[in-house]
């Protein structure tokens, strides 16, 4: 009971100094400039684009606590996309092309888990040619031209992933949030959340204690395919219209928010809170800089500080989170779960 409390208490303490770099990168915001950042405009832009690179970084999460990354996912926003938009304007089927956009991105994820898991080639090395190739192929099918979707503009599914609800908020930043309580719950309240933690913590322990590795893997890399392809869909219709370039902004912010969130890059251990409260930090900075007078040239230089920032703020408070203790404890409550 002591060590479960211990645990918890840890696990407190990162998201807390995760939130609290939040907090202070917002009140700095405000201080130099009140009147953008105490306006309800600002935050209605950051709810428009905001959540594109949020829900990668989500889906990104679970491949860097298996110890893995996938570099390949903003080129497959883009071939998705044009998926999306190529099939919508053959055959004015809204449904169809978000069907056939989402199958791409599905198809991606495992060949991606195929090479990586069953032929053995690393995944760092891997996504990166896989990121060149989906790229490739954009600019291949598209001839470099861009494509309107106007007409998806007031259909059903239009209002659903992109539409205003109330006039206020954009359905996108609520999809976001969704998304986040659905990766929440799978991390730390179902069985395969459990797996994924012990694999990345020490994948041979991992396949004595009898999960199936592979599978697993399989799975996480699949699902990153799916959200890239979602995402692609959702980036169209903001602007309703395809560019060829589709996805290429979103690499370094979504790596950057899964990190900043307190993920392990050793694997093992991760929070989804962390990972949305950084993509909300990564996300909001462009903005905060440029509203407080400071020169665009600025920009990277406050990424890489926040970065550093946030990760010294995270080991000094947090020193060492043990991702053993936490898989363990993870595995204890579904086994009591399970007798009861």
């Amino acid at each position: 009971m002591l060590e479960k409390i211990k645990l918890k208490i840890s696990e407190s303490k990162l998201q807390l100094s995760i939130f609290g770099v939040l907090i202070l990168v917002f009140v700095v915001f405000i201080a130099g400039n009140p009147g953008t950042f105490l306006s309800y405009r600002i935050y209605y832009a950051f709810m428009s684009t905001i959540p594109f690179s949020a829900i990668l970084a989500l889906s990104l999460t679970p491949v860097v606590i298996l110890g893995e990354i996938d570099l390949s996912f903003p080129s497959i926003v883009g071939f998705s996309a044009w998926v999306f938009s190529a099939v919508f304007n053959q055959t004015n089927n809204i449904y169809l092309a978000f069907i056939a956009c989402l199958a791409v991105g599905l198809f991606a994820g495992y060949l991606n888990s195929v090479l990586i898991v069953r032929v053995g080639i690393p995944s760092l090395i891997l996504t990166i040619g896989m990121m060149f190739l989906w790229r490739g192929m954009v600019y291949i099918a598209s001839g470099g031209h861009g494509i309107s979707v106007v007409g998806a503009k007031g259909t059903i599914l239009y209002k659903a992933l992109v539409g205003r609800i109330g006039g206020l908020v954009p359905a996108q930043a609520v999809w976001a949030v969704l998304i986040a309580v659905f990766f929440a719950l799978v991390l730390n309240r179902h069985r395969f959340g459990a797996h994924i933690l012990y694999t990345g913590d020490d994948e041979v322990s991992a396949k004595m204690m009898g999960v199936n590795v592979s599978k697993v893997k399989t799975i996480v890399f699949m699902q990153v395919g799916v959200f890239s392809a979602f995402v692609g869909v959702l980036a169209t219709l903001e602007v309703l219209y395809l560019w060829p370039s589709t996805g290429e902004g979103y690499l370094m912010k979504s790596l950057a928010s899964v990190f900043i969130g307190g993920t392990s890059v050793f694997g093992g251990a991760g929070t989804i809170f962390g990972t949305f409260v950084g993509a909300i930090i990564m996300g909001s900075l462009e903005a905060g800089i440029v509203s407080g007078g400071i020169s665009g040239f600025w920009t990277q230089f406050v990424f890489g500080f926040v970065i550093v920032l946030s990760l010294t703020i995270y080991a000094l408070m947090n020193k060492r989170i043990s991702p053993g203790k936490r898989i363990i404890e993870a595995i204890k409550n579904l086994v009591g779960k399970k007798k009861k």
